[in-house]
């Protein structure tokens, strides 16, 4: 049993063995004081001596309802295994018991037993529970290497000594579980692990417990140190030469850090809780101290944890690389291969020579460059990466305020493999943060939102390694238009170094891409790039964003709008740089909200700039020849399909100018075909069967009325697709051409017929009875509840006199662009674009509108529809 002196004896008195019987209402009562005590005094206590409490409240808990079951009277014991039997047992933490039997046992004992597991529950300790004979427990631990550890962690409760004393020499003896296979089998296990988990360390919902670098990950060391040494406690490690003091001080610090993230989560979520989700970070942060101010609070707390758990997976690669060296001996069996006079080759490592060769510190870079010419080479040996992380800690300023460093920096990034394994170790063992010290201020850097799934420099590092990427023609297949741009690109080092930039500058303040242009720039200077290669980096950094926000918020079709933005890349060799910083980009970002909407809007984009730069900018596209040309290229498309074209030009009569420009021939020979075919006094639905932009184009074509957009947006909504974009007009004899760009719930467009039919009746349903189906009333996500979003409407001056553009920012939830239609139809606008986009838990969309007599909205008119989507929103 554990003895901690901080529980107030009043908790305790009554759970002594002379104390009066306690009836299960009591005992309850006695854990919710006791569960109040621990959030009392959490900033009282040292998080360890909060957890050992509660164990050792529970052990005197279980030793009490043991006696009162009368089970202290019969040859069995109680033991506690894992967590529980270590002594650590946050708020919510499950119990583990093994009740120790000498073999079979009485039906008379088994009723006592499962009464005694019974009032545990009832009395609500989440209990898991095994009744074995020793000769079971170490038949199953043989055959389960998670059974073993379990065992290995037990200790004695209360009961029969003699049990746990039989059951202990098994444990300890060599052949139960030889410490060269159990440490392979929780390498292994930890491997899986890792795997299942891929990606997810630096994700912004974390699970402390399980993430690489979470406190399994601190577990794993002290179970294969516990096997091998029979060593009780981590610190038992040092005496044994694998951990030095300041790293065993490190370690500790981190699983502390962790123990109180997990217990204050216990506390917030009230179970049993690991994942760290949006729903819990605010709570969570604030019980931890780092304050009340929501986002900025949460960030904080964040950054130190993604930056703790960075240390953990470094010293565990480090401590299980020794363990595998001194258990397997696989060092003892492995010529060492020279590399060059600074380094070797142990296996599939590389190893230092000199263990104080880090003193000079260009070593740091040309060990990176030797991994980078040696594609055998797959890691670091622990021993240089302990050698590195005493040197790192001792480093005063950057390294790149050596000019040889500098040069060796320079030559990694123009390296034809720099950018892979190499940079992937740079990054893991923060010899980039500590070479940049711009990059070390970004390291951890958490943006709570939905929309980014990473921390600032683990998304940054993933946007580089998709620029690198592109240019292996092994993955040529993924993105072929980037494939083939990144490997005709002369110096591919300028989109990595501008991969660096991009957002290096978060969290200062200001605006991240300007003032990571400045810092750009500087980097080119001291780093003796030319002036021409120094101002495009930094133009890059400047304007990553433009491409996505000219793709996803303006009407790309408009000559004009692409005329505005081929003026700011002013040539192809801008152009092919930033397309593909641009996909990387948005990739890195957030993969689950990439999707073939946004990929095709960027290729088209950046082949209509190409064609605007090989026609020439001094030369834009005269409006009235592209109109015919279109015509006639819809014409010839309607002759092939056998449809009389005389029929065809009476109807396109009726439409105005406008529509030939933005809709391509393809689809306007499509719509001709059907309208001309379809009874005009009903609503007309087509959907494409071949997506359109990487969407499905859902067109109707109806008698004009107000509630046009609200209807056909909700019944969308309703219909859980995500809009994209639309485009509305009327014609001069009273009839609406709409078209909506949808993509499913998984971003994808649509493909089962049945649903599309299904949408199709639905519309038209709708459309006869012109009534819009309500979607407001659906439930906000509970992740969303998390965010704040202030409603912002803005005015924009358009092009077009006759019409004006509005901004929407809002908080996204359930039926909002219906309910915004709803308010365009009760204010009389009249919508002829709108450009949905959706960031996460916010919305930003771009409308672009008249009044009912088709000008531009007034100043009242303006006012009155603010108020109202204000309101609405």
């Amino acid at each position: 049993m554990l003895h901690n002196p901080i529980i107030p004896a009043h908790l305790t008195s009554k759970l002594a063995p002379a104390a009066l019987a306690l009836s299960t209402s009591e005992l309850v009562e006695l854990g919710q004081e006791f569960y109040q005590w621990l959030i009392d005094n959490f900033h009282k206590y040292e998080i360890t001596a909060l957890v050992h409490a509660r164990a050792d409240f529970v052990d005197q808990v279980l030793q009490k309802v043991w006696c009162q079951h009368h089970l202290d009277e019969h040859q069995i014991s109680l033991l506690a295994v894992g967590g529980y039997g270590r002594g650590e047992l946050h708020p919510h933490s499950d119990v583990d018991i093994l009740i120790l039997t000498q073999s079979k046992i009485s039906k008379e004992l088994e009723h006592y037993i499962a009464a005694f597991i019974t009032e545990l529950w009832d009395i609500r300790l989440d209990i898991g529970h095994s009744v074995r004979s020793v000769k079971e427990c170490v038949t199953r631990a043989k055959a389960d290497v998670t059974i073993a550890t379990n065992l290995l962690e037990s200790r004695l409760i209360c009961g029969n000594t003699m049990l746990e004393e039989q059951l202990r020499p098994h444990l300890n003896k060599k052949e139960f579980w030889p410490s060269d296979k159990f440490f392979i089998a929780k390498r292994d296990e930890q491997k899986q692990r890792h795997q299942q988990y891929r990606g997810a360390a630096y994700t912004l919902e974390p699970n402390l417990k399980a993430n690489p670098g979470g406190l399994r990950d601190i577990q794993t060391i002290s179970w294969v140190a516990k096997r091998h040494f029979l060593a009780n406690t981590i610190q038992q490690l040092v005496e044994h030469d694998y951990l030095s003091d300041n790293e065993l001080a490190e370690l500790i610090e981190c699983q502390d850090y962790l123990w109180r993230m997990r217990f204050c989560l216990h506390i917030v979520a009230g179970r049993s809780e690991n994942r760290l989700l949006f729903d819990y970070q605010g709570d969570v942060a604030n019980m931890m101290g780092f304050g009340d101010d929501g986002k900025p609070a949460v960030e904080r707390m964040m950054k130190r944890f993604f930056r703790i758990i960075n240390s953990i997976n470094e010293l565990n690669e480090m401590l299980l690389q020794h363990f595998e060296q001194g258990i397997l001996g696989k060092d003892q069996h492995v010529t060492p291969v020279d590399i060059d006079k600074h380094f070797e080759q142990v296996g599939t490592l590389i190893r230092v020579k000199n263990r104080r060769g880090f003193i000079r510190h260009s070593m740091f870079l040309k060990l990176f460059i030797a991994i980078a010419d040696n594609p055998k080479i797959k890691g670091i040996h622990s021993q240089t990466i302990r050698n590195m992380r005493n040197t790192r800690r001792r480093l005063i300023g950057g390294l790149n305020d050596y000019a040889t460093c500098r040069t060796l920096f320079m030559e990694l990034m123009r390296h034809p493999n720099g950018l892979g394994r190499a940079f992937n170790l740079m990054h893991r063992h923060e010899i980039l943060a500590n070479y940049l010290p711009e990059w070390q201020s970004i390291v951890g850097q958490m943006q709570f939102d939905l929309f980014h799934a990473y921390s600032v420099d683990e998304h940054s590092y993933r946007l580089i390694k998709n620029l690198y990427r592109f240019s292996l023609p092994e993955h040529n297949h993924e993105f072929p238009l980037c494939s083939t741009i990144a490997q005709k690109i002369r110096k591919p080092e300028l989109l990595y170094i501008a991969g660096i930039f991009h957002d290096i500058a978060k969290g200062r303040g200001g605006d991240h891409s300007k003032l990571g242009a400045v810092d750009a720039l500087a980097f080119g200077k001291v780093h003796k790039m030319s002036e021409h290669d120094s101002r495009l980096v930094a133009w890059l950094v400047q304007h990553h964003l433009l491409m996505s926000v000219t793709a996803q918020r303006k009407d790309i079709s408009d000559p004009e709008v692409i005329a505005k933005f081929a003026s700011v890349v002013r040539d192809e060799n801008r152009l092919d740089y930033l397309y593909c910083l641009t996909v990387a980009d948005m990739r890195a970002t957030n993969e689950s909200l990439w999707n073939s909407w946004k990929s095709n809007l960027l290729q088209e984009l950046y082949f209509a700039t190409k064609a605007a730069f090989r026609r020439g900018l001094e030369k834009p596209v005269e409006l009235r020849t592209k109109i015919r040309e279109n015509r006639q290229k819809a014409l010839e498309k309607v002759a092939e399909q056998g449809i009389d074209l005389e029929s065809v030009k009476t109807l396109w009569k009726q439409l105005k100018p406008d529509y030939f420009l933005r809709y391509t021939p393809t689809q306007q020979a499509w719509h001709a075909r059907h309208i001309l075919s379809h009874d005009k006094q009903k609503p007309l639905v087509i959907i494409s069967e071949k997506p359109y932009r990487g969407g499905t184009e859902v067109f109707v074509y109806t008698k004009d009325k107000s509630n046009i957009f609200a209807t056909i947006v909700s019944v969308l909504s309703a219909k859980k697709l995500s809009i994209h974009d639309a485009k509305i007009m009327t014609s001069k004899d009273g009839y609406t051409l709409n078209t909506f760009v949808v993509l499913d719930g998984k971003g994808h467009p649509l493909k089962d017929l049945y649903y599309l039919d299904n949408i199709k009746t639905t519309l038209n349903q709708y459309l006869t009875e012109g009534e819009a189906i309500d979607v407001s009333n659906k439930p906000i996500p509970s992740k969303l509840k998390q965010f704040k979003v202030r409603t912002k409407i803005s005015f924009i001056k358009h092009n077009n006199p006759n019409v004006c553009s509005i901004e929407v920012v809002a908080m996204d939830r359930p039926g909002l662009l219906a309910d915004i239609g709803q308010v365009f139809q009760e204010c009389d606008v009249i919508v002829h674009t709108a450009k949905i986009s959706t960031y996460g838990e916010r919305v930003e969309d771009i409308f672009i509108v008249s009044n009912k007599n088709e000008q531009a909205l007034s100043i009242d008119e303006q006012n009155q529809l603010e108020s109202r989507l204000c309101e609405m929103a």
